[in-house]
């Protein structure tokens, strides 16, 4: 059974200046949806777009990948949790089950998962997807947002 995906918003970001605004658009739309996946290829911004978007939901500390600790737990100016996943490096879903994957997604907290494609059979049922893609000259980056 497939997920019904409808692509709600397409944002065109031509450099860092605009990050603000697309991280805005994503704050709203992740009002009813508190686990976003993000989708790109390396290099595409991910982490970047996170930080920003951290950033403007009053996280003070310093947002970076997980990679090596698979996850990362911010906490915004209103004293709420984000979880923030980085899958890349995982080899097997098993080591997102054995740090406790489920629980956060159950948590209600908000859960920003990088490389989701290395866990298919854990994601919830309903969630945002974002997808980041640089555009073959690099400089342009297409964001779009979808609900699933």
């Amino acid at each position: 059974m497939h997920n019904r995906v409808e692509e709600r918003i397409r944002i065109e970001m031509s450099s860092l200046a605009d990050l603000p605004a697309a991280a805005s658009v994503l704050i709203k739309e992740a009002e009813q949806e508190p686990v976003i996946l993000f989708e790109g290829p390396m290099g595409a911004g991910k982490t970047t777009f996170i930080k920003e978007f951290c950033h403007q939901l009053g996280v003070k500390e310093n947002v970076s990948s997980p990679t090596f600790a698979l996850v990362n737990e911010y906490e915004t100016s209103e004293g709420k949790l984000i979880y923030h996943f980085d899958f890349y490096r995982i080899n097997e879903e098993r080591e997102a089950l054995e740090i406790g994957i489920l629980e956060y997604l159950a948590s209600g907290s908000m859960c920003l998962i990088e490389w989701p494609s290395m866990i298919p059979n854990l994601l919830p049922e309903h969630y945002l997807l974002v997808k980041l893609q640089p555009s073959d000259e690099g400089e342009v980056r297409t964001m779009t947002i979808n609900r699933v």
